[in-house]
């Protein structure tokens, strides 16, 4: 049995200790400076030491093998550096860090420390990307020679994470890219392995300022005349009030307002950020981007984040020297140039969000990461250093956005 320390009571502290506890682990402790999410995690896992700020844990002899990093971005570099340097392991929720400097100080301590890191790209923990893979093993394509990649993050969640919510401020947080697709570039790494040569990128804030705002609209959507709310694809009105009538108690009326109830989210959309107008103006980070990586031995790849999309999973289009295949998310379909089409029907969850667990990837890397701790074999885990790698990328590409150039790798 595994024992853990979980630092963040939130979202996604939430997910992947319920997912631990669901596989025989105990969560002996936690930290977040909220009460009523320390609360939660007291009913749900019972546990027995609760700290309202994550360095007080540190102070304590070591409680646990291993630790979730769930905290805001900002603070990753410190709290995984301090955990490795204590002695636990590490389940770390991307980014590794908001720099490069500090992602390069998290892997100089996970070198000296000796620790296991799991970082969550947890796209490469689906059943869909085993399966996609063993495809590609197998050679049902040939040689894959580009990749064409997209993540449709959906209207209503940009709007909800990127303008409303906790990463709409660059300065704040991370950019667009990091945040959100990080694990993106990871996924690129994981089906077309490689050296990366060179890389560019376009894209910006394009839609989400003021000058779009439409006409009457008010500075929040409670107050909006209700002809101008009801068209507008981005009402935190339908968002949340609606999708609470309709039953949902979790992501993401659980980050507008918690304990989620009618009172406290409609308090929360008339007081906070979840309820302002999205065309305000307090938002900083791209709604789009491409990505274009070109590799030593001239292979392709590249990647659309489109904040403007339906919400559903990613797709990807990979072409060989014998056929091409496209995935998304439940259906793996593969022309082969002689033996012509074949489908594959996974039956997951098409959506693929985190509001669905990303099709299986919490739960599977959840379950990786125990079991690596359990039998001490960091070889059950997708390597750290090609994690680094797609964060440098990263990096990389919003250099080449920012100055218009191809940067070489």
């Amino acid at each position: 049995m595994v024992d853990l320390l979980i630092l963040g009571a939130g979202s996604r502290g939430f997910v992947f200790a319920e997912h631990a506890h669901a596989l025989g682990a105990r969560i002996l402790g936690v930290a977040d400076p909220r009460p009523e999410r320390l609360e939660a995690f007291r009913q749900a896992f019972r546990v027995e030491h609760a700290f309202h700020d994550w360095r007080e844990a540190l102070e304590k002899p070591q409680l646990a093998q291993a630790a979730v990093v769930a905290l805001p971005d900002r603070l990753h570099k410190e709290a995984a550096v301090a955990l490795m340097e204590k002695g636990y392991h590490l389940l770390l929720e991307k980014p590794i860090a908001p720099t490069w400097e500090e992602v390069q100080e998290v892997a100089q301590a996970k070198a000296r420390t000796g620790r296991m890191v799991a970082v969550a790209h947890v796209l490469r923990y689906t059943p869909y990307a085993q399966a996609l893979k063993r495809l590609l093993r197998e050679g049902a394509i040939g040689e894959p020679l580009s990749v064409q990649h997209l993540e449709p993050v959906g209207h209503w969640h940009y709007a909800h994470s990127f303008v409303r919510g906790n990463w709409r401020k660059e300065a704040e947080s991370s950019p667009f890219l990091l945040a959100k697709s990080v694990h993106d570039l990871d996924w690129l790494l994981f089906v077309l392995p490689g050296s990366v040569r060179r890389v560019a990128s376009f894209g910006g804030l394009y839609h989400f300022r003021p000058e779009g705002r439409p006409k009457g609209a008010a500075d929040r959507c409670l107050l909006c005349p209700e002809e101008v709310e009801r068209a507008c694809p981005f009402s935190a009105r339908r968002i949340y009030l609606e999708a609470y009538q309709r039953g949902e108690r979790g992501w993401p009326l659980d980050v507008v307002a918690y304990p989620v109830t009618w009172e406290n989210l409609n308090r929360a959309l008339a007081e906070g950020p979840y309820g302002e107008c999205v065309y305000l103006g307090q938002n900083d980070v791209a709604d789009h981007q491409v990505v274009a990586l070109e590799y030593e031995d001239g292979k392709t790849a590249s990647l659309h984040v489109e904040g403007l999309s339906r919400m559903r999973f990613r797709e990807t289009r990979i072409f060989g020297t014998e056929g091409e295949l496209f995935g998304d998310g439940r259906y793996l379909r593969v022309y082969h140039f002689v033996r012509g089409e074949r489908v594959m029907d996974l039956e997951t969850e098409q959506e693929g969000s985190i509001r669905t667990g990303h099709g299986g990837g919490d739960l599977g890397l959840t379950r990786a990461f125990l079991e690596a701790v359990a039998r001490g074999d960091e070889g059950l885990l997708e390597p750290f250093a090609e994690a680094v790698l797609a964060h440098r990328l990263t990096f990389l590409a919003e250099e080449a956005r920012r100055e218009g150039r191809v940067v070489e790798v």
